[in-house]
């Protein structure tokens, strides 16, 4: 299911919008965290970006292993140890922005409920967003760093 896409591997076409999306959820649920005057703004987008930015890592996630099995199986050493380190990062990632995406989804939830829920849950809310988009932030350039460096490395 995620080898190819009209003959192309899938991978390379998949991790864009990975390496778009997942910034982007990042930086928008940040500042809706930390700036509530630009809520009502911004809810239009977290919402979808908080559904889509998961699913995009995990297709993403397979999808490379689904290259890797399908013509990366046999490897040189160095090769082998850059899309490893690569591979690596792959977990994190997702977690992350699962994390991220239910954590951005309930923080939009309590906002607009903020007259019936208690303070210290919106502000709970907004430091896990915060923390989750820059954990998400460092993996999202860590796995494309390492990609980019087990490509186009000699």
């Amino acid at each position: 299911m995620f080898d190819e896409i009209l003959g192309l591997p899938a991978h390379p076409l998949i991790i864009h919008a990975t390496v778009v999306l997942t910034p982007l959820l990042a930086v928008l649920a940040t500042v809706y965290a930390l700036l509530p005057r630009t809520r009502a703004v911004l809810t239009w987008a977290v919402i979808p970006l908080a559904v889509v930015v998961p699913v995009a890592v995990l297709a993403a996630k397979e999808s490379g292993e689904e290259l890797k099995e399908g013509r990366f199986a046999s490897v040189d050493d160095v090769f082998a140890r850059r899309l490893t380190e690569h591979e690596a990062q792959a977990t994190p990632l997702l977690l992350g922005a699962v994390a991220l995406g239910l954590v951005a989804l309930a923080l939009v939830y309590v906002s607009s409920r903020a007259d019936r829920l208690p303070r210290p849950v919106g502000t709970v809310l907004s430091v896990l967003t915060v923390a989750s988009a820059a954990v998400v932030g460092y993996y999202v350039l860590r796995a494309g760093h390492t990609g980019a460096v087990a490509v186009w490395s000699p």
